[in-house]
């Protein structure tokens, strides 16, 4: 089982991160534009509708597909005609590049770094995060730690930091792979360390605003923080080696660490909140939840419960109604468990391991195996109304036992699936016809 798990570290992609409504500086546009990490509200939920509630068996029609655009497990951003994304060429160029939405052309490429931590094990060193953007710029974290801000007409540099040089960065074995939180004015990063383990910086100058350091000095994960309005506190919460934490957002003053769900063997599974509850995972081992409660200024985290074979791995999961959906890294299964208790109301292995997200009442899966599905979100039971796999797919390498898959996760933003693996996206006309 641990090799089984160990085989899917190499996909810290960003992942990193998530469910919090749409709240002041989280960026929710009125329009259905996907401008980070998991969506408008970094949750993986569009508020879009009038999508296809059921696929032919060749999947809805294909618009286009490019298969050149660099290696790399990052998923892509989508604000109006232009689709945002990581890559890299070999381990000395990383990249954010701007593509056309009308026909996936290169508009503008600005190289950031090289791949961090090139001898990684498993050895699979890629590009990793997503591009936050936000209004007229663009946010992005090369795996090696250099933290860019981009204008996102032209793809010029605005300011640039390196997370390893000026706050003594420390990120895991799998590099960086963290995609930027901006809220308001500023921008949230993950160093790592003991120095400035987690970072606010002003969006506009890239200037420190606070940098808190973490009680342990807890190296990166690889998830990205969620803003969590609980307790009387505005806090950012993330994931870091030794468990889920929080500071306080406006003064990055430490408040409380859940180590249950250090228990996996890395952090991949960004943290879910809603209202006071805040839910995270252990990879291949099991899903746990805390209520945040005041408590002498300060705020304690109470688990609710922890619980073997809950949702926990890469593909993340989605809050909707009174249930969260998601999978078990270790037994491919898709699960449907009530949040506030973890009661499980369904379970099934099919289709597999996938990453996740919602819209217009549907789950759109995108298989590890590079299949898509689409289902109803019911605690009812497991629904497909549709599943095809996209044509042309990239091959997967392969390190002994350990094996890449297709990581990346779906984006839906106007009317269209965004669906990236590798060198190569794929993009499909989603609207339901008038």
């Amino acid at each position: 089982m641990k090799s089984r798990i160990l085989s899917l570290l190499a996909a810290a992609f960003l992942c990193c991160t998530t469910l919090t409504f749409p709240r002041a500086g989280m960026m929710a546009t009125a329009n259905s534009d996907w401008p980070q990490w998991r969506g408008p509200s970094r949750n993986g939920i569009s508020s879009e509708r009038g999508l296809l509630k059921e696929w032919p068996k060749e999947g809805p029609k294909l618009l286009w597909q490019v298969n050149d655009i660099g290696d790399g497990y990052s998923t892509p951003s989508v604000v109006g005609t232009q689709i945002y994304l990581m890559s890299n060429r070999g381990m000395d160029d990383e990249f954010v590049q701007a593509l056309s939405t009308q026909d996936g052309k290169v508009i503008w490429t600005t190289h950031v770094g090289k791949v961090g931590n090139p001898d990684q094990n498993p050895p699979y060193p890629k590009a990793r995060s997503t591009p936050t953007v936000d209004g007229d710029f663009l946010y992005a974290l090369g795996s090696d730690g250099d933290f860019v801000c981009l204008e996102a007409k032209s793809g010029k540099i605005r300011w640039q930091k390196s997370l390893r040089k000026e706050f003594n960065g420390k990120p895991g074995e799998w590099a960086y792979a963290e995609s930027p939180l901006v809220d308001g004015d500023v921008v949230v990063v993950t160093p790592g360390g003991p120095q400035a383990t987690i970072v606010a910086l002003n969006k506009n100058t890239g200037a420190p605003i606070w940098k808190a350091a973490v009680p342990g000095g807890d190296p990166a994960g690889y998830t990205s923080a969620i803003v969590v309005q609980a307790a009387g506190r505005k806090q950012y919460v993330q994931y870091l080696e030794k468990g889920m934490v929080a500071v306080d957002a406006k003064t990055g003053q430490f408040l409380w660490r859940y180590a249950e769900v250090a228990k996996g063997p890395a952090q991949f599974f960004s943290p879910v909140a809603r209202d006071e509850y805040v839910y995270g995972g252990a990879l291949g081992i099991g899903g746990g939840l805390v209520r945040l409660k005041p408590v002498n200024g300060g705020v304690a985290a109470e688990q609710v419960y922890f619980t073997r074979g809950l949702p926990n791995g890469l593909g993340q999961a989605v809050v909707v109604g009174d249930y969260l959906y998601g999978g078990n890294i270790v037994t491919g299964e898709l699960l449907a468990i009530e949040f506030t208790t973890g009661n499980v109301k369904w379970k099934t292995e099919t289709p597999g391991k996938v990453s996740i997200a919602y819209a217009d009442d549907r789950l759109y899966l995108h298989g590890f195996n590079g299949d898509l599905a689409l289902a109803e979100a019911t605690a009812e039971g497991y629904r497909e109304t549709g599943r095809f796999t996209p044509p042309t797919q990239p091959k997967h390498k392969k390190a002994g036992d350990f094996s890449e898959e297709a990581f990346a996760h779906p984006v839906i933003a106007n009317g269209r699936l965004y669906i990236r693996d590798l060198e190569s996206l794929w993009v499909y006309d989603i609207k339901a016809k008038p």
